[in-house]
């Protein structure tokens, strides 16, 4: 027996409850390598230290010679500077007249009108992430005058002819290095290894507000969080209103919640929204094997990010950069733990981080250093959770806009059918219906197709039917005893379908409808469902005797030991006493925390819990005998029905135990026919 649960709606009981090709901000590093010819095998390695000591000294003595040069070079081509979000903005205004890029695009020598100065055209300097075809389409729509040159200005060949003479001196420094890390293996990881001066570039994806292809029009059933960011976009584009009373932009909003709920969607909007630069990284983009490298990535990311203040920082699953520090085991964390300082000091540090907001979003809160979580880091903590049925019938929208789907259907009625799914659940569900679909040869996605493709996402695929007469017999008897069970005890959800159509490992399913706020759940209620659970079990008793029982009820045993137990332990509803007996050690995203959570209960108290355990599980059980015992005309009936159908849907279950026994008031509530269920009692195949 199994217990298939809502996947995304955690109740008290343990119900579960396109863009274009980005452009990469960090320059391209150009690797140059040479052989260097054999040496003696047997050198020794005094003249070897000597001889790489004499070359790194000429060296030394060249470089800074040829860097002043073109220091003093650039330092004619413009005074004064411009950051690329204020050159964005005098482009859209009209205001720039002529672009001069250097540096493989990196550097930008722009003429531009400016108004501080009487609109008189102002020379100024602006760092670039790099060319990218709609900046370029972009300054030919402002017919703006633009060229690409090779050097900076004049005295670029003077430049060029001293890298010309030191190129011999570089090129065999830089081969004797490689040939040294690579023989002795030490920091690149032995032959083949990655860029040594690659390692500390943020690897964070850089985009402009066209890139990200996402507005808050197509975000839907999170209206909560985007309320809270389309305050941010507003600060962003209209400062004065908040700064004039004293308020200050929030430095770092965090998204929390479960997988699939629209977090990183959310971030995609508000770049989109608010027109800024727009940097993205994974938190696992950070930490490598070498140490220092996190840190340096960090420092990278950030430089960047002021150069094009102001803008959006978006970090995903920050939990694998961000886990409280000192809770690892082994000398990898010291790597992770620098890399979160570094974070931390750029996030709030001595210097701040003036005009770049951070957002964040993890599904492992818990888990983060309460550092990371202070106000003056993250401001908002904004909670991204399962919608609603009102926010899944606005998803639904938006899913199925490129979607052809049968006049029947109406997604205000999948919306009631599918409590607990999260966005990237309902465009699965969309898109397996519309699979489906294809494959029957029809033109557009029926009722049949949502209900099926709502029965494998929860379920599994559909299986071969049985064919043992007397396996489908019992399999009947198991289901329905379920179903009798559960809707014979005041207080459990109604019955939606019975079925003996394999799915997955399950032989056979009895699917339960479920509330919609599954945060609040009575005593009753939760012992509603055990008995519902062991209703299997107590079927296969009482029709074919205690010895013919099987080992199908595996999984609703488990289900009902964790309600019993979280009854006991969590809520209090028990004879110990009205108090919750879990440390919340055990529920620490460390695991030396809850192995010593574990451990901290005494003997005596453990031996009450598990008395008090036991002694509701057998209760529950004996209502459940009672309950099958009494129903027996009513149960062979209905097990002659399924087997001859397959299927019996909740109303017509009803209807026909109505007939032989009176069916609690509270358990007629209406009901949607064919609804999502938030358990499934499930005969299990064992191999």
């Amino acid at each position: 027996m199994q217990t298939l649960r809502q996947r995304a709606a955690a109740g008290p009981v343990g119900l579960r409850p396109t863009s274009k090709p980005v452009l990469g901000l960090a320059r391209p590093v150009r690797a140059v390598s040479v052989r260097a010819q054999k040496q003696q095998e047997e050198q020794p390695d005094a003249q070897r230290r000597q001889f790489l000591s004499s070359v790194l000294g000429a060296a030394a003595a060249l470089v800074p010679a040829a860097a002043a040069v073109a220091a003093d070079d650039a330092a004619g081509v413009a005074s004064s500077r411009m950051s690329y979000s204020r050159f964005l903005e005098y482009l859209d205004m009209g205001r720039v007249k002529k672009v001069d890029l250097y540096e493989n695009g990196t550097i930008a020598i722009v003429e531009a009108v400016s108004p501080e100065l009487g609109n008189r055209v102002q020379r100024v300097r602006v760092q670039l992430p790099g060319t990218s075809a709609e900046l370029l389409n972009k300054m030919r729509e402002k017919k703006v005058d633009f060229a690409a040159h090779s050097n900076t200005e004049d005295g670029g060949s003077v430049f060029v002819n001293l890298l010309g003479n030191l190129a011999f001196p570089l090129l065999l420094v830089g081969g004797l290095f490689l040939l040294s890390r690579r023989s002795g293996g030490a920091g690149m990881g032995g032959p083949g290894g990655n860029n040594p001066m690659a390692f500390g570039k943020s690897k964070a994806r850089f985009q402009m507000e066209p890139n990200t292809g996402v507005t808050f029009a197509d975000v839907a059933g999170v209206d909560e969080a985007k309320q809270d960011f389309m305050e941010i976009v507003e600060f962003l584009k209209r400062p004065e209103r908040f700064t004039a009373v004293g308020a200050r932009i929030p430095k770092g909003c965090l998204l929390v919640g479960p997988p699939g709920t629209g977090k990183t969607l959310l971030a995609k909007a508000i770049a989109g929204e608010a027109g800024v630069p727009f940097f993205s990284i994974s938190g696992s983009e950070f930490v490598e094997m070498f140490v220092g490298v996190g840190a340096s990535r960090v420092r990278d990311l950030f430089k960047k990010a002021k150069e094009n203040a102001p803008c959006l920082v978006f970090v995903d699953e920050i939990d694998a950069v961000g886990r409280s520090r000192g809770t690892g085991i082994g000398g990898g964390n010291d790597e992770r733990e620098q890399t979160l300082n570094q974070l931390l000091t750029e996030m709030d540090g001595f210097e701040g981080n003036t005009g770049i907001i951070v957002i964040a979003a993890t599904n492992r809160a818990d888990i983060l250093d309460p550092a990371l979580l202070r106000p003056g880091r993250f401001d908002r903590q904004v909670s991204v959770d399962v919608p609603d049925q009102k926010g899944r019938l606005e998803i639904l929208k938006v899913h199925a806009r490129n979607k052809k789907l049968d006049g029947e259907v109406e997604l205000q009625e999948v919306a009631m059918r599918t409590p607990g799914f999260s966005g990237a659940d309902l465009s699965n569900l969309l898109n397996e219906s519309a699979i489906l679909a294809g494959r029957r040869g029809l033109t557009a996605v029926r009722n049949k197709e949502i209900d099926d493709a709502v029965d494998r996402i929860v379920a599994g695929m559909e299986g071969k039917p049985l064919t043992d007469g007397k396996a489908k017999q019992l399999v009947a008897y198991h289901e329905v005893g379920h179903a009798i069970c559960g809707t014979l005890t005041p207080g459990h959800d109604p019955v939606q379908k019975v079925t003996l159509i394999p799915r997955g490992q399950a032989r056979g399913l009895t699917w339960f409808i479920p509330g919609e706020d599954p945060s609040l759940i009575s005593k009753h209620q939760i012992f509603a469902r055990i008995v519902g659970a062991l209703g299997g079990r107590a079927a296969e008793e009482v029709i074919f005797g205690d010895a013919e029982v099987t080992s199908g009820a595996s999984s609703d045993l488990q289900q009902v030991t964790s309600m019993a137990r979280q009854m006991v332990i969590n809520y209090g509803m028990s004879d110990i006493g009205p108090w919750s007996l879990l440390d919340p050690s055990a529920q620490s995203g460390d695991m030396i925390m809850r192995m010593m959570a574990r451990n901290s209960m005494s003997e005596n108290l453990q031996r009450k819990i598990d008395e008090a355990v036991k002694s509701l599980s057998v209760q529950a059980y004996d209502v459940a005998l009672k309950q099958i015992s009494d129903n027996r005309e009513a149960i062979d009936r209905i097990v002659e029905v399924l087997m001859e159908k397959e299927t019996i849907s909740g109303n017509d279950f009803r209807a026909m135990l109505s007939k032989y026994t009176t069916i609690p008031e509270e358990n007629l509530q209406a009901v949607v026919e064919e609804a999502t269920p938030v358990m499934a009692a499930a005969f299990e195949e064992t191999h």
